[in-house]
């Protein structure tokens, strides 16, 4: 019998493990093309609001008069304030109707994968569970795949509108000030180089906080699910101090992690769904001579668990 363990390769910390995702959100495509379309609005209106705050006080101050190269040069004060209010409008429905369709985005793929995720587990055999907690499973289905709605409801849709807004601030800053614009863009380089050194090895932490929590609540599952027998041979104590033991280790991965939370998660689920079960039914069944005399004889017939 082979063995159905999920596969713990290198591979699984890689942010390849994203693509996995791509099944999941591909019958939502218009809806994320939507997103993608309300994001760009919002972010191209939030930068020409400062042009418009621009215009405005250069208008006020007296510093620029109508028709001297302003964003409307043929609006007076009061329709530049009405103008300022209408795009902070504009930008807030744009914003909550971004929002609405991330978020939805967001649940809908959680939902399909939790589905997912539980319809591959009930096909595995035994010999799979004997290696893996069921209380793992259940910290999987549960922990891990709310943080992959976060990350797709909200993280990565937050991340592209930085993105950008900063490369519209910046093209706009290199419009305006040229010697600005080298400054910034050196300073945001010597700001990157320590991130990406440091994210590698904060993705590993991630991954590992996430493992130890799992261990922890799979505890938790095991023992409550035979409380009477622990209660039978006065064991509480000493099962608090291993659950205990087991948070406590978790904590200290959790303070050591900050952030990349995206590809631990998808990782340990992807490892799940890419679980081949041991027992295959054969597509082409073979029927039996005669079935009216069929009979079954067990015959120098034993038996073990492979996992063991």
């Amino acid at each position: 019998m082979s063995n159905s363990k999920p596969i713990q390769s290198d591979s699984s910390r890689r942010l390849s493990f994203l693509k996995d995702l791509w099944p999941f959100m591909r019958p939502y495509r218009l809806r994320i093309v939507l997103a993608f379309v309300l994001l760009c609005l919002g972010s191209a209106t939030i930068l020409v609001v400062p042009l418009a705050f621009r215009d405005l006080i250069d208008l006020g101050f007296g510093q620029r008069q109508n028709g001297q190269g302003g964003l409307w040069d043929s609006l007076n004060l009061n329709a530049r304030f009405a103008v300022l209010f209408g795009l902070a409008s504009l930008w807030a429905l744009i914003v909550a109707a971004r929002y609405y369709t991330v978020s939805w985005i967001g649940e809908r793929v959680t939902a399909d994968l939790r589905s997912a995720v539980y319809a591959r587990m009930l096909i595995q055999s035994p010999e799979f569970f004997e290696t893996l907690q069921t209380g793992e499973v259940l910290s999987r289905l549960s922990g891990d795949t709310t943080l992959v709605q976060t990350v797709i409801g909200s993280s990565v849709s937050m991340g592209l509108r930085s993105l950008l807004q900063l490369i519209g601030g910046m093209i706009m800053l290199a419009l305006t000030s040229y010697y600005l614009f080298s400054l910034s863009l050196g300073l945001m380089a010597l700001l990157m180089l320590p991130i990406f050194v440091i994210g590698r090895h904060v993705k590993k932490l991630s991954r590992e906080s996430q493992d130890k929590m799992a261990d922890a609540s799979a505890l938790a599952g095991e023992i409550l699910n035979a409380v009477t027998t622990v209660q039978a041979y006065t064991q509480e104590r000493r099962e608090t101090e291993r659950f205990a033991g087991r948070a406590e280790i978790g904590f200290g991965m959790d303070v050591r992690r900050t952030c990349v939370r995206a590809a631990g998660s998808t990782g340990r689920l992807s490892e799940l769904l890419r679980a081949q079960p041991s027992i295959v039914e054969t597509g082409t069944p073979e029927p039996l001579p005669h079935p009216g005399n069929a009979a079954i004889r067990f015959e120098q017939v034993g038996f073990r668990y492979s996992s063991r």
